[in-house]
């Protein structure tokens, strides 16, 4: 594979492009970070650690939290070091400077997108059945319907993104503040328990795992579980060439995105362990998802109950349409950088959208959902929900390490500067959780998931290798790592 100065060898065919336009201020980034974080994850996985931890389940949100932050500010140095719309893969190369390693990185978080749609595509069909067959009846909620209506929801967020980007991202803060209400409700319920029913608030530190483990090891899983819940926010660093002043904003926009999210998400876990017996928790193994259970248990009189799902719905569309917007794009970027087969650069004349990678990128979501669900036993949501955290807690060490030796190299001051101890700390904790000990063993399908989904982008890697040494007389590397997002 080539390395170094490749980007200097390889032809430009993009051309020069007009800068994009700086919209975004920090309310409306800080609603962007957010909505992007308060998706799909807290639905899919509250439960699950709850059944680990018992009614300490706040604990390991916060310890992803603190996981997060650490990174978090390795990724705010380094988009003040380079404020391009580039991400984890542009920070490998300038750390690095190998173009297979940077295609890696970028391959990795394309896959993480993947695997984060289709969880949310395999919630959204579960909710979706179960606030029908609650509102109207008669509606089918089995298996092979929820896997139906996952695969079809997948295809609807193709053809939504052939449409174009503009009308995806108009809906963003719409579907952001129905994800903030529905969350609202499921805190208030549990509030509202506490205050008439007189609940036992010494739960919330009992720790009662179902497994055998101790505290340590249990808390270990459930953080590694709950650390999905709290990616997201290194989406942002997508649309720093669309945002005014990024130097100045993206330090204080970020951190103060994680932290509201991770008091939302403390206060969920908490109105979950108030509101449901903590034997109710640990032998729940429905794919609606527990917070459904809280508001039914909570509120059985009120008309919310019934409209929940729906607003749950609503939430993980908006995490799926992010994810596979950012995927095909990225896929798109690579491809017109001759790092993967041209083909997949492909632009739909009339709409001018990446129509060739969206298909890629649909059916490569459309095969995840049914070779998960080919595994007798595997629920589909904790096999791709820890498929999406063990890739992107790979990319994050990786750009942990990255800003250490962009550190190193650089005579420049950055606008923000972490603590030296930051990026070390980063790596480590990110390192540990992506170990084999930082999950079930039922759960260790993540590691082949991801092993294949990363053989995929190989292999089309080697492909295009191949195509150009061998017929263009070329060689393999990026031409404009700083603008990889198309």
């Amino acid at each position: 594979m080539s390395t170094g100065t490749q980007a200097e060898e390889v032809d430009d065919v993009n051309g020069s492009e007009p800068d994009l336009k700086r919209v975004m201020g920090p309310k409306l980034l800080l609603l962007f970070i957010v909505g992007d974080i308060l998706g799909a994850g807290v639905y899919a996985v509250t439960g699950d650690i709850a059944g680990e931890v018992g009614g300490v389940a706040w604990l390991p949100f916060l310890i992803a939290f603190a996981v997060a932050t650490l990174t978090a500010f390795s990724y705010i140095e380094l988009v003040t070091r380079f404020p391009q719309a580039a991400g984890a893969a542009l920070y490998a190369h300038k750390a690095f400077g190998i173009h297979f390693v940077t295609f890696l990185v970028a391959f990795t978080v394309v896959c993480s997108g993947i695997t984060s749609a289709s969880t949310s595509s395999s919630l959204l069909a579960a909710n979706l059945l179960a606030g029908l067959d609650a509102t109207v009846g008669g509606v089918p909620t089995s298996t092979s319907a929820t896997i139906a209506v996952a695969l079809a929801f997948m295809v609807l967020l193709a053809l939504i993104n052939l449409r174009g980007v503009g009308e995806s991202v108009k809906f963003n803060v719409v579907l952001t503040l129905i994800e903030v209400t529905a969350l609202a409700i499921v805190i208030g319920v549990g509030f509202w328990v506490m205050a008439t029913q007189g609940a036992d608030l010494g739960q919330v530190v009992v720790f009662d795992s179902s497994t055998d483990r101790g505290m340590f090891a249990a808390t270990t899983v459930a953080t590694a579980i709950a650390f999905f819940a709290m990616v997201g926010f290194e989406d942002s660093v997508n649309m720093v060439e669309e945002t005014q002043d990024p130097e100045r904003i993206f330090p204080r926009v970020m951190l103060t995105g994680l932290g509201i999210a991770v008091v939302i998400y403390m206060l969920v876990a908490v109105s979950v362990i108030m509101v449901l017996p903590l034997g109710d928790i640990q032998s729940f193994d429905g794919e609606t998802g527990i917070l459904i259970e809280v508001v039914k248990e909570g509120a059985p009189n009120l008309p919310v109950a019934e409209i929940f799902p729906f607003l749950t719905v609503f939430a993980v569309a908006n995490t799926a349409l992010i994810n596979m917007l950012m995927a095909s794009r990225l896929i798109y970027g690579m491809a017109r950088q001759d790092v993967l087969p041209r083909g997949l650069g492909k632009v739909l004349a009339g709409r001018r959208t990446p129509w060739t990678a969206i298909i890629f990128t649909t059916v490569l979501a459309l095969g995840l959902i049914i070779y998960v669900t080919r595994g007798e036993g595997t629920s589909i949501v904790e096999a791709l929900s820890g498929t999406t955290g063990l890739l992107l807690l790979c990319v994050f060490t990786i750009v942990n390490i990255a800003c250490l030796v962009v550190r190193r190299r650089s005579d420049t001051t950055p606008r923000f500067r972490a603590p030296a101890f930051v990026p070390v700390l980063g790596a480590v904790t990110s390192a540990f959780l992506v170990g084999p000990w930082a999950r079930d063993p039922e759960d260790w399908i993540q590691y082949r998931i991801a092993a294949v989904l990363l053989g995929i982008g190989i292999v089309l890697w080697a492909l295009t290798w191949f195509t150009n040494r061998g017929i263009r007389a070329k060689k393999t590397g990026f031409r404009d790592v700083d603008h990889l997002g198309g």
